[in-house]
């Protein structure tokens, strides 16, 4: 892959990150997007419906995470930090929705903060900003 292929694929994946972002209110379904900005203030918890939330999260997972591995291969090409990448993500939604789930069927005020951020981890590609500089350095190292 020569440089400008591999410009065009890091910016077309990165604008599929940033147009998740943008249109989240209307892509995927999730009360808490309101609620976080400043009705936890107001109101004890948003209607939801608990199934459809946890699927479009876990759409919104796993778009992130498709792109994210695009981003990690382009950069790296290496089968190996794509393989470790895929199992640390996997790993990650496991340990992250079980709080997520037991935050949203057991909504407690003093629970919003930590709630906020297991939510933020979800539903944004925080896993890529941790593991692109880490495979960076391993890679300056190796």
């Amino acid at each position: 892959m020569n440089k400008t292929s591999k410009y065009i694929w890091l910016l077309v994946l990165f604008l599929g990150l940033v147009l998740i972002r943008a249109f989240e209110g209307v892509l995927f379904y999730d009360p808490y997007l309101t609620f976080f900005e400043n009705d936890y203030l107001y109101i004890d918890n948003p209607r939801r419906e608990v199934a459809k939330l946890v699927l479009f999260t876990s759409l919104r997972f796993l778009l992130n995470t498709l792109l994210s591995l695009g981003i990690l291969f382009v950069i790296f090409k290496d089968k190996s930090i794509i393989k470790f990448s895929s199992i640390v993500f996997g790993l990650a939604y496991v340990l992250l929705l079980i709080p997520f789930l037991y935050f949203v069927i057991n909504p407690k005020q003093e629970d919003y903060y930590l709630f906020f951020n297991v939510r933020r981890f979800l539903i944004q590609p925080i896993g890529l900003i941790l593991l692109l500089p880490a495979f960076y350095y391993y890679k300056l190292n190796r």
